[in-house]
């Protein structure tokens, strides 16, 4: 019951904006100053103290896999800034299968307030709204306005609450420190495991990570921590929501004795691009790509391109043998050594592609978008291979050259047939190999060689086996149309990692990458079929149609490319509140555009007054930093933030200055270059 009701938190996030609070907040808010008086020029401390009945919790800054962390807006007069909340360290709690972030029984948000120097003597109101999520069986959504009185004075004399300030401050987390970290395997769908090492003086207490919210990417809460040689080894795992991994991962590391909390500090882990040593392949693991590779490649002797010559290669060596059976098997077994041999080659080309590209695991070539543009290229080019469009030949001298080694008699002629059975079989590529490969690409050497070798004996099988065997041959499925129904039933698989890789490519080149890489992919199947149909299938004006082809090929996807790639367009990032904080944390200007693709005004805007030269030129001047909040599935998280600035809807468009602290200049519905320009000065 109540994981079900953290899963819809969302939900009652999004159903309490339109239907109102229909169950009362339990948690009693008020407001601390850690000073009754102070001079103007100083900086006093405001607490929001939050008192939870037993049992009941509210969350931290990054609530963790359900929940939402406490807000606070505030009302100042002029001459008051508030900063941005110290939030203290939280407990992480694992209840029904969920992990959560967040305190218990009470807990004080701590704020700067900075005075400007010619504030005028008196009493001043310094007013806050709070809105929170408390949870205990059922989650209740809370709010309320709290205020405290601020006199302004000759002198700084502390309040009768100064202590408990003094006792929360304690609580904080200490100043930030550095890490560095590595990635500790391949991607695995979404995610992909980092490793986190580190030396302490106690390494057999229990350490953890809190992480920050990611913008794009998330850190799952769960850790597995281990001790090596002295050192701490904390392994999380990153799950990305965008287009990029991260570089640098923020958060609180925490120390405990049991379940004694023993220090904390705020973290900074930077992510290594490259680790500096093969990360190792566990058994099963490289057990299983070996079983996927030998699957694919004895998948392939059922492609039309094979199974009609395995009868003619059997029947062949049994003539060689002359009755003999164990001739026939040594020419089974050249023969499955030719077809090995020919994979070792394929295994050499990947490592020197491998070595000459540098990259070190699948997942980072995943993150080079033109990486992803050549995968899409040959498997789109392969599906339409198997779907009969057009046909993989080798050339002609090269095929006569083969056959004529092929043709000899003896264990050169069987070591030459295995050989050629992997050029014939090479075109009819097997979508079940795109795992054992994938993997493959990121692994060291000797992994590398062994899952080709696994695939080659695959595809190598059968001979070796009906060498022994023959009379096993009536066994095989006689050739006949089933075979190209099979080969093109291959092509759907294929076509779905077409779309898999669309999806992945997309986000690289912006809101227009689909659209352009639509047509990229229109382009080159034209292509691909007017070879396919009037050069390989013709007979008549091929030269014209070589042409129309290659013409097809350059101009068309040469110009969707040129599309995708010389996009003029101010460089957006995801929209979150962690992305605001840290930007204003590195003392830059922000500029939020929310929008939707079914908001009219949104699109003027962004086309008249925001996706214009001198706006783009003015952002790269300031060094400023672009975030984009999309409201066309209205997420709750955006629907709060519309609703924190007065906003019904989009469009909204926020600028916050560089200071980090002063609150966001909220723009007009309707905007222009001046009012665009005025407010990023």
């Amino acid at each position: 019951m109540k994981r079900l009701l953290i899963l819809l938190v969302p939900f009652l996030l999004a159903a309490s904006s339109v239907f109102g609070q229909l169950v009362p907040a339990k948690t009693k808010v008020s407001l601390l100053l850690d000073a009754e008086q102070a001079r103007a020029g100083e900086t006093v401390t405001i607490g929001v103290r939050m008192q939870m009945p037993a049992g009941w919790h509210t969350y931290w800054r990054n609530p963790g896999e359900a929940g939402d962390p406490t807000r606070i807006k505030w009302t100042l007069p002029a001459g008051v800034t508030a900063g941005a909340i110290q939030w203290p360290v939280p407990e992480k709690v694992f209840a029904q299968e969920i992990y959560t972030y967040g305190y218990h029984g009470e807990s004080m948000l701590l704020v700067s307030l900075a005075l400007v120097p010619d504030l005028k003597p008196g009493p001043i109101e310094l007013k806050a709204k709070v809105d929170w999520l408390e949870c205990e069986e059922l989650c209740v959504l809370g709010d309320a306005v709290v205020s405290a009185v601020l006199v302004i004075g000759s002198e700084t004399k502390p309040s009768k609450d100064a202590a408990a300030i003094e006792a929360a401050r304690k609580k904080l987390p200490g100043e930030q420190r550095k890490y560095t970290a590595t990635w500790d395997g391949p991607v695995t769908g979404d995610k992909r495991p980092l490793r986190i090492e580190f030396a302490a003086k106690e390494p057999s207490r229990r350490f953890d990570l809190f992480p920050n919210l990611g913008d794009g990417w998330a850190v799952e809460a769960k850790t597995e921590a281990s001790v090596a040689g002295g050192n701490v080894l904390l392994r999380k795992w990153v799950k990305r929501t965008g287009a990029a991994w991260p570089s640098q991962v923020g958060g609180i590391l925490v120390e405990h004795d049991q379940d004694r909390l023993i220090a904390a500090h705020e973290a900074l882990v930077e992510i290594a691009e490259k680790p500096t040593a093969a990360v190792p392949v566990a058994g099963w693991l490289l057990a299983k790509m070996m079983f996927l590779g030998f699957l694919g490649g004895l998948i392939l002797n059922v492609m039309p391109c094979v199974l009609p010559v395995i009868a003619l290669k059997i029947l062949g060596f049994v003539q060689q043998g002359k009755g003999n059976v164990g001739a026939v098997r040594k020419l089974g077994v050249a023969y499955t050594l030719g077809v090995l041999f020919s994979f070792l080659l394929l295994a050499g080309v990947v490592l020197g592609v491998q070595r000459a590209g540098g990259a070190a695991t699948w997942g980072m070539q995943f993150a080079d978008p033109h990486y992803l543009l050549v995968l899409l290229v040959i498997m789109t080019l392969v599906t339409l291979n198997l779907f009969g469009v057009f046909e993989v030949m080798l050339d002609g001298s090269t095929m006569t050259a083969a056959s004529d080694l092929a043709s000899r008699q003896g264990i050169s002629g069987a070591f030459f047939n295995g050989i050629l059975a992997t050029a014939l079989a090479t075109p009819c590529t097997a979508p079940i190999l795109a795992e054992a490969l994938g993997f493959a690409f990121s692994q060291p050497p000797r992994v590398v060689v062994l899952i080709f070798l696994a695939i080659g004996f695959g595809l190598a099988s059968p001979y070796l086996v009906l060498s022994f065997r023959p009379d096993w041959l009536k066994f095989l499925p006689k050739p006949g149309a089933w075979m190209e129904k099979f080969k093109i039933a291959m092509g759907f698989p294929m076509l779905a990692t077409v779309f898999w890789i669309l999806s992945l490519t997309a986000p690289h080149f912006g809101k227009r990458g689909m659209v352009w890489l639509g047509i990229f992919v229109t382009f080159l199947a034209l292509a691909a079929w007017v070879w396919g149909e009037f050069v390989q299938r013709s007979t008549g004006r091929r030269g014209l149609a070589k042409l129309l082809s290659l013409l097809l090929f350059v101009g068309g996807c040469g110009y969707s490319y040129l599309q995708l790639t010389s996009r003029d367009e101010i460089p957006w990032k995801l929209w979150s509140a962690a992305a605001v904080a840290q930007a204003r944390a590195e003392q830059r200007v922000v500029l939020v555009d929310f929008t939707a693709d079914w908001c009219l005004t949104c699109k003027a805007n962004k086309r008249t007054s925001i996706e214009i030269a001198a706006v783009r030129a003015k952002l790269k001047e300031i060094n400023a930093v672009a975030l984009l909040a999309d409201n066309t599935q209205s997420p709750p998280e955006i629907a709060a933030e519309l609703q924190k600035h007065a906003r019904a809807g989009v469009p909204l468009v926020l600028v916050y200055p560089k200071d980090g602290v002063s609150p966001p200049q909220v723009l007009p519905t309707l905007l222009t270059p001046g009012i665009m320009l005025e407010a990023l000065e």
